[in-house]
């Protein structure tokens, strides 16, 4: 079968279309013939062991990943695809059933076919949508639903979301929307409109207007892109506002640092947990026309270098689409 690999450790340019086994499932496992895939910052950091973050935390990304070089050489976690096989103990799939998910660090999906375990991050897809639509719902929803669900989200309660343009961004604008607060969403000009039209009550644009200088003050900050430091927007927390990264080793040290009752605090789930459930809350969200992929760009798997660089631009609107087929 075709995949994308990479050997080493390194820019975009490591990433090569390579012909590898097809892999077998096991008895608990599912086959997917992969149709749509995505790349996101996961991907990218992962490729470049995270050296973008510093010394400390590209050496825990090898840690992770291995350390002279990766040993899992398929990239990719979003997919969506048909069941070509399954193991002997699967119960809740068939062949030809359509379904998507989420890898998480396990990749494997930037490839022609994939196994994972049924009881893995994968559900049947949502009724009335496509591949290149499935695929990229669940990177940003699930990291956006780990985020704000320790934030306690309701009626009254005020949330500024910061970078709402981006994959985790427009999915967190819309399960604020769903859990019902009151939601201030920053991002550039050019993304003003579909911003409101994913469910922010108030939009500001970065470019003309900073955030913290305008005496707003508001329960919960989610930073969605992973840029803004606690310390330059704790001002514009309420008593008791959380702070809610989605990236960061700095972030990190303050969320196991303990604060006492009633503090400004950096919240951030350690080790983030997601489940099979969150894919299927997802799914019935995409259902009832509560939640949609943002796509911005969409490439065939030829193109993955392309894809990859624009990624790293930073600019892109909601996710970025791999096509195989």
């Amino acid at each position: 079968m075709r995949a994308v690999v990479y050997d080493r450790y390194g820019p975009p340019d490591v990433l090569r279309l390579a012909d590898v086994e097809r892999p077998v499932p096991k008895e608990d496992e599912v086959l997917v013939q992969v149709h749509a895939t995505t790349v996101n910052r996961l991907d990218v950091h992962t490729r470049e062991a995270n050296r973008r973050g510093g010394l400390g935390v590209s050496l825990l990304s090898r840690l992770v990943s291995g350390v002279r070089r990766p040993r899992q050489r398929i990239l990719g976690s979003e997919f969506a695809g048909e069941v070509a096989a399954v193991g002997a103990g699967v119960s809740e799939f068939a062949v030809g059933d359509r379904a998507f998910g989420n890898s998480g660090l396990r990749f494997g999906a930037h490839a022609e076919f994939m196994c994972i375990r049924e009881g893995a991050r994968i559900a049947h897809m949502p009724a009335g949508i496509g591949f290149e639509e499935a695929a990229p719902v669940s990177d940003g929803g699930l990291n956006a639903l780990t985020c704000l669900r320790q934030a306690d989200l309701r009626d009254g309660r005020t949330i500024l979301i910061y970078g709402a343009s981006g994959a985790i961004g427009t999915a967190g604008v819309q399960l604020a929307r769903h859990f019902g607060a009151d939601i201030t969403a920053v991002c550039s000009t050019k993304n003003l409109e579909l911003v409101k039209s994913l469910g922010a009550d108030r939009v500001i644009d970065y470019t003309r207007e900073d955030f913290t200088r305008n005496g707003q003050t508001y329960d919960v900050i989610f930073d969605a892109v992973g840029k803004l430091p606690f310390t330059r927007c704790r001002a514009s927390m309420k008593a008791a506002g959380i702070f809610l990264p989605t990236d960061g080793f700095g972030n990190l040290m303050r969320a196991l640092w303990p604060s006492r009752r009633g503090d400004k605090k950096v919240v951030f789930q350690i080790p983030p947990r997601q489940t099979k459930q969150d894919i299927l809350f997802l799914k019935d969200l995409v259902e009832a026309r509560k939640f949609r992929a943002v796509i911005d760009r969409t490439y065939p798997l030829e193109d993955v270098v392309e894809a990859t660089r624009y990624v790293e631009t930073e600019q892109k609107t909601g996710n970025v689409v791999l096509t195989i087929g």
